[in-house]
C-alpha cells in the first residue's frame, strides 16, 4: 500500500482568477492499493462516499482507463484534514490523490505534464489542481485540453493565515453568482494586479500585495455570500496583514502576514470572538514547495 500526501491550495490570490494558485502545508493523506473489490474508508470520521462515486476512486479509474488497464478495485483509506467546501482545494486534493496514486501503482505511465492536464480536465480549471500537484505558486492557463503552467518555488518571510468560517460554500453556488460579461476596464484592472502579485511576492516587495489582491472579477460578487466577510477583512488589515483575499471560491478568507507579526493569529481569534464568531478557525500556514508526494 502506498501513502500519498496532498497539500491544501489557495487559488485566485485576489486578482488571478482561475489562473493563480499556491500550495500550503495543510495536508490530506490517502492510502491506496489494488484490490479485487472497491473498499473505501475514512480514517478520521469525516463522512465520505464509500462507493465508486468517491472522487479519489473516480480520478484513479480515469488513469487506468487512459492506460487501457483493467481495474477490478482499489482499497482506499482517507484522512481529510483539509475542510470541505471552504475554498482550500479539498476536491482538487481528492482528484490529485487519485491520479497520483493510480499512476504510481501502475509504474508511472503518465508524465507530470500529462497528470497536470488530466487533473485540470477533471476539475475544469487548473488553479487548485496544478499547485496541489506541483507545489509552490503556479501560474496556469488551461486551453480545454492542455495546461500551460509555470511553477515558482517561494521562500519568504511570510505566513498565510487561513480564517475559516464554520459554514460551507459550494463552488457551484460561488460560480453562479458571477456575471457572464465584464467591462473592459475591469479586465485591465485585474490583469495588471495579477502580474503584480507574483512579481511582488518573489521580489519581496510585500507592500504591493494589498493592491495586487484587489479584484473586480469575482470577489465583489462573492463577498455577500460570506457573512461578516467585510468585517474580517477590516480586522485583518487592522492587525497588520499585508493583504487579504477570498481563498478560491470561499468562504475561507486568507491573510498574508509577516512572520514577525507573531501575535496575529491570537489577536484575530480574539477579534472574532468579540464579533460572535468564536467557531471560526484561524490557522497559520506556509507555502509548500513540494506538492503531492508519496511518503
Amino acid at each position: 500500500m502506498i501513502k500519498i500526501q496532498i497539500p491544501a491550495t489557495s487559488a485566485n490570490l485576489g486578482a488571478g482568477f482561475d489562473a493563480l494558485g499556491l500550495a500550503l502545508n495543510y495536508y490530506n493523506y490517502v492510502n491506496m492499493e489494488e484490490s479485487d473489490a472497491v473498499s473505501i474508508k475514512s480514517l478520521d470520521g469525516i463522512e465520505i462516499p464509500v462507493d465508486e462515486s468517491n472522487l479519489v476512486f473516480e480520478s484513479a479509474k480515469k488513469v487506468y482507463d487512459i492506460c487501457g488497464k483493467r481495474l477490478n478495485g482499489l482499497k482506499i483509506e482517507q484522512i481529510n484534514n483539509i475542510p470541505m467546501a471552504r475554498g482550500l482545494g479539498s476536491s482538487s486534493a481528492c482528484i490529485v490523490a487519485g491520479i497520483i496514486g493510480a499512476n504510481t501503482l501502475m509504474g508511472f505511465p503518465l508524465s507530470p505534464d500529462e497528470l497536470v492536464d488530466l487533473a485540470a480536465q477533471i476539475e475544469g480549471h487548473p488553479d487548485n489542481t496544478a499547485p496541489a500537484l506541483l507545489g509552490g505558486i503556479v501560474t496556469a492557463v488551461f486551453d480545454g485540453k492542455k495546461v500551460h503552467w509555470v511553477k515558482q518555488e517561494v521562500y519568504t518571510t511570510l505566513k498565510f493565515v487561513a480564517i475559516i468560517p464554520d459554514f460551507e460554500l459550494k463552488t457551484e453556488k460561488a460560480r453562479n453568482c458571477l456575471p457572464k460579461d465584464i467591462p473592459h476596464k475591469d479586465a485591465v484592472f485585474n490583469l495588471s494586479r495579477a502580474a503584480l502579485f507574483s512579481a511582488s511576492l518573489l521580489t519581496g516587495k510585500f507592500n504591493n500585495l494589498k493592491t495586487a489582491v484587489d479584484d473586480r472579477l469575482h470577489q465583489p460578487y462573492r463577498l455577500p455570500l460570506i457573512n461578516n466577510a467585510d468585517d474580517v477583512f477590516d480586522m485583518a488589515y487592522t492587525l497588520g496583514a499585508y493583504a487579504v483575499y477570498i481563498s478560491g471560491a470561499g468562504p475561507t478568507i486568507m491573510a498574508i502576514v509577516d512572520h514577525d507579526n507573531e501575535f496575529f493569529e491570537g489577536k484575530m481569534r480574539f477579534s472574532l470572538e468579540n464579533k460572535g464568531l468564536s467557531n471560526w478557525i484561524v490557522k497559520g500556514l506556509e507555502i509548500d514547495n513540494k506538492g503531492t508526494i508519496i511518503i
